[in-house]
């Protein structure tokens, strides 16, 4: 759970103010400050909600890949790729998941070297009791109205865009409505 500030001021928007006065214009620190804010609040709520599942959100988002997959098995590097984190974090990840029987690790046939992590029955289980619990909570986006989602979604698109996460795919122009 993540711990309620009981500020009587909003701390962000008080240093925005402060930037102002020594730097210039805080906008930008303001939003990337929030998004900050946003992503410690979020993954305290994921936690919560998946802990009961022996699950923390990156294990999670492991195991949701591997169900999205065909065969049920991906090579790490793909995982990683996938899921946009560094390959010591997948195998940490695998590691945990192969210790908990949601994951089995193989060879892979196709790559001597390579190795496939394989979503087990007990993963697919937990899969579903992990997501109802999720969606249950909006994914921790409760305060959010449903019709300001898609907006949220698009302005940080742009920047995602923007650092080149999706090749060959410009940043859409900020004047365009895309819903």
């Amino acid at each position: 759970m993540v711990r309620p500030l009981g500020l009587p001021f909003d701390p962000i928007e008080r240093a925005g103010q402060s930037w102002e006065q020594h730097f210039g214009p805080a906008a930008a620190m303001r939003a990337a400050t929030s998004v900050f804010r946003v992503q410690q609040i979020l993954l305290a709520r994921f936690d919560e909600a998946l802990r009961p599942h022996d699950l923390t959100f990156a294990r999670y988002e492991v195991l949701v890949l591997l169900t999205f997959s065909r065969t049920g098995e991906l090579p790490l590097k793909v995982i990683g790729s996938r899921l946009m984190v560094h390959p010591t974090s997948v195998t940490n990840a695998i590691d945990r998941l192969v210790a908990a029987g949601f994951v089995q690790r193989r060879p892979n046939p196709a790559d001597g070297r390579g190795v496939l992590a394989a979503i087990t029955d007990a993963g697919r289980a937990v899969v579903d009791k992990a997501t109802t619990a999720l969606t249950g909570m909006d994914f921790g986006l409760a305060d959010v109205p449903a019709d300001e989602l898609t907006s949220l979604f698009d302005v940080l698109r742009r920047v995602r865009l923007g650092a080149g996460d999706v090749a060959g795919v410009p940043s859409p122009p900020s004047d365009v409505d895309e819903r």
